[in-house]
């Protein structure tokens, strides 16, 4: 790998993932071909990073984030990270306290030089497609497509990820408050109503004329809601209701990746996230969805995970070798005028 801005071969980058359902975050060594590189050591928290009036919240995230690196820097061996990449799902409209705070406080504690602000749509896409044009869909607690055909004037399309109150439509959240709607509708006795979803609300959260003073407070609201979404997928084999759930979301998806993906036949089109999990119920709709939407598109299965975006575009960007479209919200790139520490003796 040819050396640049006091990078070295073998040298280790620093990857984070922050969404809904909590923080990963994770160290890598850069190799020298470029290959996508493999965490060697990994941190999860099922703690968010919290939002506010002022958006993301840095001083939360450097909370966690700060001591988490300096142990695994120890744990791999490493004196400071050669570049760093902070996929945070919200980046792109809630991330100005990020952007602002993180690159002086990396610089100082890991002397990171180079740093790539990114949003989770774009960590999962480098972890999906890796730096080749086509179509994600980031479907987890919320839902955000992302594609780029990698010209300077395409850039970035980007579909929904609006968050819960506005959008997010087939998400984990979504699904979740489609199913608690569901099941409201069964108590009350309205049409559109079903009572295994009923049912299996009272199981998870005691009886649902308590879940708007139990569920509106909560800061972690899209995750509590997403907590349902198994439920509505479990529920879909025997009622219509919960079925009915997870095909208008299917649709929804698909809405949301023909919107993004670049013309043209033989488009890659990939599915990330942990809403996959529900398995056939929403897989089996949601492939035929597809189908019907972008007929010409060629599905890819996942090879990644936004985390694993997240280190590759740390690699990329230490080595001079990012391709992904830079803009000053969905991939920001910031470099820090300090020069790196001395190489350690030995």
């Amino acid at each position: 790998m040819a050396e640049s801005a006091g990078v070295r071969a073998g040298d280790h980058v620093l990857g984070v993932d922050s969404g809904g359902s909590g923080l990963r975050i994770a160290v890598a060594r850069v190799g020298a071909g470029g290959e996508p590189p493999r965490p060697a050591a990994t941190f999860t928290s099922r703690e968010p990073v919290r939002t506010g009036p002022a958006g993301i919240d840095a001083d939360h995230l450097l909370a966690q984030l700060l001591p988490v690196g300096a142990e695994l820097a120890q744990q791999v061996g490493a004196d400071r990270f050669a570049a760093a990449c902070v996929g945070a799902a919200g980046m792109g409209t809630l991330g100005a306290a990020l952007r602002a705070r993180l690159p002086e406080a990396l610089a100082t504690a890991f002397g990171v030089h180079r740093l790539a602000l990114a949003a989770d749509a774009v960590t999962a896409y480098a972890g999906t497609l890796g730096q080749r044009p086509g179509a994600v869909v980031a479907a987890g607690t919320g839902l955000v497509a992302l594609g780029t055909d990698l010209t300077p004037t395409g850039g970035w399309r980007r579909a929904d990820g609006w968050g819960h109150l506005l959008g997010d439509c087939g998400s984990g959240a979504w699904i979740g408050r489609a199913g608690l709607e569901a099941a409201l509708r069964a108590h009350d006795g309205r049409p559109g109503g079903s009572a295994p979803l009923l049912a299996r609300a009272e199981a998870v959260f005691g009886p649902v004329g308590g879940l708007p003073a139990a569920l509106y407070p909560r800061p972690d609201r899209p995750a509590v809601l997403a907590s349902f979404a198994p439920e509505v997928a479990r529920c879909a084999d025997g009622d219509a209701v919960a079925a009915g759930i997870l095909g208008d979301a299917a649709r929804h998806i698909a809405d949301s990746a023909a919107a993004v993906c670049p013309p043209g036949p033989g488009a890659a089109v990939a599915l990330t996230g942990g809403l996959l999990a529900l398995g056939d119920p929403l897989l089996s709709p949601l492939r035929a969805a597809l189908a019907e939407r972008l007929p010409g598109a060629r599905p890819i299965e996942a090879s990644g995970s936004p985390l694993d975006g997240a280190l590759a575009l740390a690699a990329a960007l230490a080595a001079d070798r990012l391709a992904l479209p830079v803009d000053g919200k969905l991939l920001q790139i910031t470099g820090h005028v300090a020069a790196p520490p001395p190489r350690r003796a030995g």
